[in-house]
């Protein structure tokens, strides 16, 4: 299967997974007050970004609070819910997208800041909102080989200086259509944190194993969603049909290995209502199987699964099948399936 990497974990569970709400609520309606008067210029509708992307509100930290401190005390929500040990960690890795300095890492100042061991690695995997997943995948194959015992998973996302900085660009007596359409994807994105901790399936008879899943890359989509701190210019078309392509061919081609098709939840990256509308219709999911948190939370980046799935947890129950769907900027897919 060109293009399409299969996987199967032995020994690997996941013991918690929590998450970080930023406390600021931020309005679409907000939004649209202050950039009222561009939107009357180019005549777009009143109340875009709720009637288009689905997002009614998104967050941001209090004055004082960085997206570190919330992947931190994520973290440290995590261990004590998996009632793991820090000294027993032998992995931490972060999956921000969101930094402050190209180095050090993010992950050293989560390291010091759990107090978890020298022992234990730790670094930053960056891979856009796929990230989580690829560190599920990562520390899971490093616990069934019997590297490590147990892995703690973060991430921490702040979307309020892009989004700032995104609105003083659109306020502009020059901003045209094409430069309000190229930006409008920063306007959904939201701030939050998450954590998960994954450790010996064996010892842990509680836990949730992670079965296994497929991944497939895109990457001749590379450019069409490009971020910065400042922003992101994204083809919002181009992205979705792009995406909607590459999870259709992987799931039709993970269908030859699983069969996903009568999940009890599919917990999927949350992005807007167009494209998750568009996801259940291509593979046929049962929309009442899709819980959906961006209208509140807007696009928390990496930390959108996470954030969903720490909700679903308490109506999951044992022996409950749940598959982890994502799409990253590049394009890059990830389905995981845990048994719960």
């Amino acid at each position: 299967m060109a293009g399409n990497a299969s996987f199967r974990h032995t020994n690997t569970a996941l013991l918690s997974v929590s998450s970080v709400e930023a406390p600021r609520i931020v309005s679409s309606t907000d939004f649209d007050r202050r950039l009222g008067s561009t939107l009357k210029r180019l005549r777009f509708p009143p109340r875009l970004l709720e009637r288009v992307a689905g997002v009614k509100h998104r967050r941001w930290w209090d004055a004082g609070t960085s997206f570190d401190d919330a992947a931190l005390e994520a973290g440290a929500k995590a261990l004590a819910e998996a009632g793991v040990e820090a000294s027993e960690v032998g992995l931490l890795i972060n999956t921000s997208v969101t930094r402050r300095n190209l180095e050090p890492s993010v992950a050293v100042k989560i390291h010091h800041g759990l107090g978890l061991p020298s022992s234990a690695m730790n670094f930053d995997l960056a891979n856009a909102c796929l990230g989580f997943v690829n560190g599920f995948i990562l520390a899971a194959n490093m616990i069934d080989s019997g590297q490590i015992r147990y892995a703690v998973i973060v991430n921490g996302e702040d979307a309020q200086a892009a989004q700032e900085a995104t609105l003083a660009r659109l306020e502009r007596p020059e901003t045209t259509r094409e430069d309000f359409s190229r930006e409008f994807a920063t306007l959904t994105l939201g701030s939050g944190a998450a954590a998960a901790v994954l450790g010996p399936a064996d010892e842990h008879p509680g836990g949730h194993r992670l079965v296994g899943g497929v991944m497939r890359a895109g990457t001749e989509h590379h450019e069409l969603c490009v971020g910065g701190i400042d922003g992101m210019a994204t083809d919002t078309k181009g992205l979705l049909d792009g995406g909607l392509q590459l999870v259709v061919d992987a799931w039709h081609e993970a269908h030859q290995e699983w069969d996903w098709t009568a999940m009890d939840r599919y917990v999927t990256h949350q992005v807007s209502n167009a494209y998750t509308e568009a996801i259940i219709r291509a593979i046929d999911l049962d929309p009442a199987k899709v819980p959906i948190t961006f209208p509140h939370w807007g696009n928390v980046g990496p930390a959108s699964l996470p954030m969903t799935l720490a909700a679903e947890a308490q109506s999951l129950a044992a022996g409950d099948r749940v598959l982890c769907m994502g799409v990253g900027s590049g394009l890059n897919t990830a389905m995981m399936e845990i048994a719960w």
